[in-house]
C-alpha cells in the first residue's frame, strides 16, 4: 500500500534507507503523471508522527541527492514531499494500531464478508489482521492486512480534535501560544500576511 506499482516499490527500496537515516518514515510513495510531466509524491513523518515545513525541505534535499546520483526515474519529474495530513492514508500495519478508535474506510483486493469496501471504527490489530467495528454489526471484523489495497482515516470531529490537541501540545512545547499563528503552518501565515 505504501507503493502501488513495481516502479513505486523499487523507489521505496532506494529511498526508505535515506528517509530513515534522516529521521523520517515514508508513509506513501506514488509516481503520478504521464510521459510529459511526472510527479514523485512522497508523504512522510517523523517518529512523533509529525511533518513540518522544515522537515519536508530537509527530507526533500536528502532524497534529491540520492535520486540525482542513482537516476532511477526516466525522463523529467518533480519531487513533492508532504505530510500525510489529518485524514491520512493508513499504509503500514502499525498505523491501524496507532489510530485505533478512529473511523476509517478500507478497500480490499478481494471480497470478504460479502464486500470489498468497509467503513467503521478501527479496533486495533490481531495477528496479521486489522480489526474494525462495522456499524450495525455485533462482531468485530478481522481483515487480513495483506488484502487491504487502500485505507484512509475519515475526517471526523474526533480526528480534528486530536489534530488540534497535538498542535497545541507542540506549540506549548515550543513556548508559543496556541491562539497565535503557527509559524510552521503556511496557511496560517498566509492568512495573517
Amino acid at each position: 500500500m505504501r507503493g502501488k506499482t513495481p516502479e513505486d516499490q523499487r523507489l521505496l527500496e532506494l529511498l526508505d534507507p535515506v528517509a530513515e537515516a534522516a529521521g523520517y518514515d515514508i508513509v506513501r510513495l506514488r509516481m503520478k503523471g504521464g510521459e510529459q510531466r511526472r510527479t514523485l509524491q512522497i508523504m512522510a513523518e517523523d517518529a512523533n508522527g509529525e511533518m513540518m515545513v522544515e522537515d519536508c525541505a530537509t527530507l526533500s534535499r536528502a532524497l534529491n541527492q540520492v535520486l540525482d546520483a542513482a537516476d532511477p526515474i526516466s525522463g523529467e519529474y518533480v519531487l513533492e514531499v508532504s505530510s500525510p495530513g489529518v485524514d491520512r492514508p493508513l499504509t503500514r500495519f502499525k498505523d491501524f494500531e496507532t489510530y485505533e478508535g478512529y473511523e476509517a474506510k478500507l478497500e480490499l483486493d478481494r471480497i470478504a464478508e460479502g464486500r470489498k469496501r468497509f467503513k467503521g471504527i478501527l479496533a486495533g490489530v490481531e495477528d496479521d489482521n486489522v480489526a474494525i467495528d462495522l456499524e450495525g454489526e455485533e462482531e468485530t471484523a478481522l481483515l487480513p492486512f495483506a488484502w487491504i489495497t487502500d485505507a484512509k482515516l475519515s475526517l471526523t470531529d474526533e480526528l480534528l480534535k486530536r489534530g488540534a490537541e497535538q498542535r497545541a501540545a507542540r506549540l506549548a512545547a515550543e513556548g508559543l501560544d496556541a491562539d497565535q499563528p503557527d509559524p510552521e503552518d503556511p496557511a496560517k501565515s498566509e492568512e495573517e500576511a
